[in-house]
């Protein structure tokens, strides 16, 4: 199985015991290309050792499309796992924190050290790189104080999604936004609600249907300064800290 190339490797210390890593996944463009084109078949039975290929009778087929977006998206998937995976492992390197990560329960932590772990993985545009064609971006966090929530995504939200499932009272206030920031932070405050998800292990929905209305407008004011990490405190009975990575267009919570 082909192991992921990971590239533009960012690392960010969110506090004395809190780490975050964010990268790109590529695979090589010849594997890709092997994986996604169209068959192409040859009408021929061919038995000899030595072929004159120039003879042969091409049929050119494409395949069953759903199949074809099944098993794309599939082994996307699998890309992805093995990406974050390989974040963390060079995440612990960077720290020099020899330990494995423990999976049989969640929220997964580290076996040695206890460190909370959590992972995040989202497809991508095309970035430009010469070697390769990168299909997800990945982020992983990992926190000894407590459970941590993480949240990459490079694609926007729909409006109408955000109206089906956001809490009536983030509606009124996202209604009040200019439609551009409004866009912006619809994404942002749903990467807030999967982060947070990921912490209470709610359900999508439950999750998604909580009200946050008190972070919109920190949001907003934050966009219109340009900045490129946020820290937002959660006014829950344990404060969690809200760290917006707008560059890496990732969200973590801690």
């Amino acid at each position: 199985m082909h192991i992921p190339h990971l590239y533009d490797t960012q690392y960010t210390q969110l506090s004395p015991t809190t780490w975050c890593a964010t990268a790109y996944v590529s695979i090589p463009i010849s594997l890709r290309l092997w994986n996604e084109l169209p068959w192409l078949s040859i009408a021929d039975t061919l038995h000899a050792s030595s072929i004159n290929f120039s003879t042969l009778e091409w049929q050119y087929r494409l395949p069953t499309h759903g199949s074809s977006v099944q098993k794309n998206a599939q082994r996307q998937r699998r890309q992805q796992r093995m990406g974050v995976r390989r974040l963390l492992q060079e995440l612990l390197t960077k720290l020099e924190i020899d330990d494995t990560l423990n999976e049989a329960q969640f929220p997964y932590r580290l076996n040695s050290s206890n460190y909370y772990v959590c992972f995040s993985h989202s497809s991508t545009g095309s970035v430009n790189n010469s070697n390769d064609n990168p299909n997800a971006s990945v982020a992983v966090v990992i926190s000894h104080q407590r459970m941590v929530g993480i949240d990459i995504e490079t694609n926007q939200v729909a409006w109408h999604v955000a109206q089906r499932f956001y809490h009536p009272n983030e509606i009124t206030l996202l209604q009040a936004l200019p439609l551009d920031q409004r866009d912006t932070v619809v994404k942002l405050l749903w990467q807030v609600k999967e982060s947070f998800i990921k912490i209470n292990h709610h359900t999508l929905a439950q999750g998604l249907g909580m009200n946050y209305q008190h972070l919109i407008s920190d949001i907003a004011t934050n966009l219109e300064q340009n900045k490129t990490l946020v820290t937002l405190t959660d006014n829950q009975p344990l404060p969690y800290q809200i760290v917006i990575l707008f560059s890496y267009q990732t969200v973590i919570i801690f």
